[in-house]
C-alpha cells in the first residue's frame, strides 16, 4: 500500500509535515489556481513541486466541470471534451490515477459539520430526516435512470481515451449512499451498483475508489468489497477511514472509533497484495482547530497516518527494533 495525504497543490506545513511522518506519495486536486488547471503545463509544474518536495504525485482528485454531464444537459458535450483534455493530460505528465465521482448537482453531503465526538472533537453527520422537506435544487427531479444514461455516454468517450493515456479512472461511491437528496437520485450507493458502473463500459482502465466509510455506511462487509474489486483487478484507490450508523443516519469517526475492524481490513488489502495509493479520509477536528475545513484540519490527519501506520505494520507482521 502506498500511503499518502491529500495536499493542496501548492507547498504548505502540511506538505512538510507529510514528509516528517515518512510519507512519500500524495494525492492532489487539480491546480485551481490556473485559469485552465486541467491542460498540460498547469499538471506538469504541480507534479514537478510535488517531486521537487520529494513527494510523489499518485493520484488527482478533481475534476473539470462535469454538472452538465451528469445531468445530461446542454453543454456536456463541450465538459467532455475538456474531461477527454484533462486525461489526455495526464497522462502526458505521468499521473497514473483519477479519482472521479457522479455525483449530480453537490459532491458530498453532510447536515452538521460540528457534531460533538470523542473528547469533544468535532465530526460531520447526516441526518436524513432533516433534509425530507428540504426544497429541490434548479435540477428539479433526477431519476436514477436518467443519471445511469449519462454515465454510460460519458464512460464510453472517456474510457478509450484513459486506455490510451493509460490513466486508471476510479470512481468514488456518492456520501451519502441514500437516494435521493433534494430531488437528486444517487446511484453509486453500493458495491453492486459500482460493480454495474464498471461493467458498462468494461476496461483494465475503469475501476473503483474504494472509500469505506461510504460502504460502510451502506451496509458493506468492507474485507470482501476488497477482495471482490481486488480479484478483479478494479481497486485503483483506497479511502481508509470510518463512520458509525447506517446511511439515513450516521456520523464520521476518528479511525480507530468506527464500527469496521480497521485490522481485518488492512489485513485484507495484504491478503489480497494491493499496492495501490490510499489515504486518511474525514478526519475530527481536535482541540485547538478552528473547523474551518471540515474534515480536513491537521491534527486528526496526524493521527490518522500514525494510526494506518500501525496497521500497516501489524498486517504485514513486521516489528520494529530500535537501537
Amino acid at each position: 500500500m502506498l500511503l499518502a495525504e491529500f495536499l493542496p497543490s501548492r507547498p504548505n506545513r502540511l506538505w512538510n509535515l507529510s514528509r516528517q511522518m515518512g510519507l512519500g506519495h500524495a494525492v492532489g486536486p487539480l491546480p485551481w489556481e490556473e485559469k485552465e488547471p486541467w491542460e498540460y503545463v498547469p499538471l506538469l509544474h504541480m507534479k514537478r513541486r510535488f517531486e521537487d518536495a520529494g513527494l510523489k504525485l499518485e493520484v488527482i482528485e478533481s475534476m473539470p466541470p462535469s454538472n452538465h454531464i451528469k445531468l445530461g444537459t446542454p453543454g456536456r458535450d463541450e465538459e467532455i471534451e475538456t474531461f477527454k483534455r484533462f486525461v489526455e493530460n495526464m497522462g502526458a505528465v505521468g499521473i497514473p490515477v483519477l479519482c472521479y465521482n457522479f455525483m449530480a448537482q453537490f459532491n458530498w453531503f453532510r447536515t452538521s459539520t460540528t457534531t460533538p465526538s470523542r473528547g469533544g472533537a468535532l465530526v460531520s453527520s447526516y441526518d436524513h430526516s432533516l433534509m425530507k422537506d428540504a426544497p429541490l435544487t434548479e435540477a428539479g427531479v433526477v431519476s436514477e435512470e436518467r443519471l445511469w444514461d449519462n454515465l454510460k455516454y460519458f464512460l464510453e468517450k472517456i474510457v478509450p481515451v484513459a486506455e490510451k493515456a493509460k490513466v486508471r479512472l476510479a470512481l468514488h461511491p456518492d456520501d451519502p449512499p441514500i437516494s435521493p437528496i433534494r430531488g437528486v437520485s444517487r446511484i453509486l450507493r453500493s458495491a453492486d451498483a459500482l460493480q454495474r458502473a464498471i461493467d458498462l463500459v468494461p476496461s483494465e482502465y475503469s475501476g473503483i475508489t474504494l472509500c469505506q466509510g461510504t460502504l460502510a455506511t451502506a451496509g458493506e462487509h468492507i474485507p470482501a468489497v476488497i477482495r471482490r474489486f481486488a480479484a478483479q483487478n478494479k481497486l485503483f484507490f483506497v479511502h481508509f477511514r470510518d463512520v458509525r450508523g447506517s446511511a439515513d443516519r450516521f456520523e464520521e469517526t476518528f479511525h480507530d472509533d468506527g464500527k469496521t475492524d480497521m485490522l481485518e481490513a488492512m489485513r485484507t488489502y495484504y491478503e489480497v497484495g494491493f499496492d495501490g495509493p490510499a489515504r486518511p479520509d474525514h478526519v475530527p477536528t481536535m482541540d485547538g482547530e478552528d473547523n474551518a475545513n471540515p474534515g480536513y484540519e491537521l491534527l486528526g490527519r496526524l493521527y490518522g497516518v500514525g494510526y494506518i501506520k500501525g496497521l500497516m505494520e501489524a498486517a504485514a507482521g513486521r516489528t520494529r527494533t530500535i537501537s
